[in-house]
């Protein structure tokens, strides 16, 4: 049943991502026709928070994206992930992806199905993951306790099923719009260690990402600090491949979170590619927007073949 959406912006939510009324809000976001999102713990879910309002989606059309709404995903407390397989020839290479959302909602298509869409035309499986918002940030790189766990749980999860998904084990990542470009960024350096206790055979496997793909990400540089990059961020030698791109005249993400995050990997040795814009602004996703940024997910295509992780 639909209801009239009563959810105002949160104060942390960025003015790109909050929605406000009229929009009409249905209980709870289901994947397309087809598709089937399955949860991602068996049991009791850890550090779990009851919420005062249940899960809702439904259409933000304050501000449109390629002229359209774009669908948003509130008062998650039960992650889950859909699978999406290849609709062009299997690559074996499989991609966790998070959408944004300020840790506060998830812009399920702009930045989650629709990269899912564009992903499996490529011959890549796609896994969208339905991460808890909101959530408490914490620590001065303001990380998401519930949903880094969450994405941990994923990535093993997807290592553990690669043969029964036709995926290689080895080609498997992770990318992220925003909030969820922070959290590839988390992945890529807190792998070593879950953040829970274990639950079953999948938390055996490791959560390392083979590449990371990571698209207007903050909390990575530290403004008061003229922008250095912020110490909690800790790059090794093992921190895999990573794309970034940002536009220079972000109004929320400044374009030096990615910078400063590109130059630690160019000088920790780890293969990095940056792609910065003049123009394009925050949380465009894959759409058409007349700038020259639509042209990121053709660049993407050509990083993925050139590090293996796709036919050339």
């Amino acid at each position: 049943m639909l209801q009239r959406c009563k959810i105002a912006p949160l104060v942390a939510l960025s003015l790109l991502y909050a929605f406000a009324a009229p929009c009409i809000a249905s209980s709870s976001w289901e994947p397309s026709p087809g598709h089937e999102q399955v949860p991602i713990w068996p049991g009791l879910i850890p550090d779990a928070k009851p919420l005062d309002k249940p899960e809702v989606s439904g259409p933000a059309t304050k501000r449109l994206v390629g002229g359209k709404p774009w669908v948003f995903v509130a008062q998650v407390a039960e992650p889950t992930m859909t699978v999406y397989p290849p609709r062009a020839p299997n690559t074996g290479a499989a991609v966790v992806v998070f959408p944004g959302g300020g840790y506060n909602v998830l812009a399920m298509d702009l930045e989650g199905t629709e990269a899912c869409d564009w992903l499996t035309s490529k011959g890549i499986t796609c896994v969208l993951l339905k991460y808890r918002v909101p959530c408490e940030k914490s620590g001065p790189y303001r990380n998401c306790l519930t949903a880094l766990q969450d994405a941990q749980r994923t990535v093993g999860l997807v290592r553990f099923h690669a043969s029964k998904w036709n995926i290689d084990p080895r080609k498997i990542g992770v990318m992220g719009f925003s909030a969820g470009g922070h959290m590839v960024v988390a992945m890529s350096t807190q792998f070593d260690k879950r953040l829970y206790t274990a639950v079953d055979a999948a938390d055996a496997e490791s959560c390392r990402p083979d590449f990371a793909v990571a698209l207007y990400p903050g909390h990575l540089a530290v403004p008061a600090k003229d922008f250095a990059l912020n110490p909690d961020v800790r790059i090794s030698s093992q921190t895999p491949p990573t794309f970034l791109l940002h536009a220079q005249d972000d109004p929320i993400d400044p374009v030096e979170n990615s910078l400063v995050y590109y130059l630690a990997l160019r000088k920790a040795k780890v293969p990095a590619e940056l792609h910065v814009f003049a123009k394009g602004g925050h949380a465009f996703g894959l759409r058409a927007t007349g700038s020259p940024v639509d042209e990121w997910p053709t660049l993407l295509e050509g990083w993925l073949g050139a590090i293996g992780m796709t036919p050339r």
